[in-house]
């Protein structure tokens, strides 16, 4: 069943590369032995940088099942996740996630994750993009006035 799934989201991949959807990237998100959700890079169609396979096939599996957590899922990506689709994945907590090129690989036709990974690690001071914190004291209200609210939903 495994191969099968690998097999959709590498399908994907080709199939919306070869129509000019975006890069070579597909995934899809299965629940008890079924495909709930179908993604493919969409960045240059749709024009946004967030539209990765795994986004979207993340955002059909919820839409679908009304839920913002996927802890009972699997996700099958024909690449190994960038660092914006792994906290994706974390964040939506799957079980286990497959997948088949490598970082590496994609780093060989100029898709290259290693500079993001490297920046995330990197203080912010010495990140390439200037980071400045502002209003802190302000923010910090919605915060506090967070952990008090009762009819929070907690995620």
């Amino acid at each position: 069943m495994q191969a099968k799934f690998m097999q959709e989201a590498i399908r994907l991949s080709l199939s919306k590369m070869r129509k000019n959807c975006g890069g070579p990237f597909g995934a899809v998100v299965v629940r008890q032995g079924k495909i709930i959700g179908r993604g493919w890079n969409q960045v240059t169609s749709a024009n946004d940088p967030t539209a990765h396979a795994e986004i979207i096939a993340i955002r059909a599996a919820c839409k679908k099942l009304k839920t913002f957590q996927l802890a009972d899922c699997e996700l099958y990506a024909s690449c190994e996740p960038c660092p914006m689709c792994l906290s994706a994945i974390y964040w939506a907590r799957f079980q286990k996630v497959y997948y088949a090129n490598t970082r590496r690989d994609a780093a060989k036709i100029q898709f290259d994750d290693d500079f993001i990974y490297c920046e995330v690690s990197r203080p912010i001071a010495r990140r390439k993009i200037p980071m400045r914190q502002l209003l802190r004291a302000e923010a910090l209200k919605v915060f506090a006035e967070w952990k008090t609210k009762p009819d929070k939903i907690r995620y």
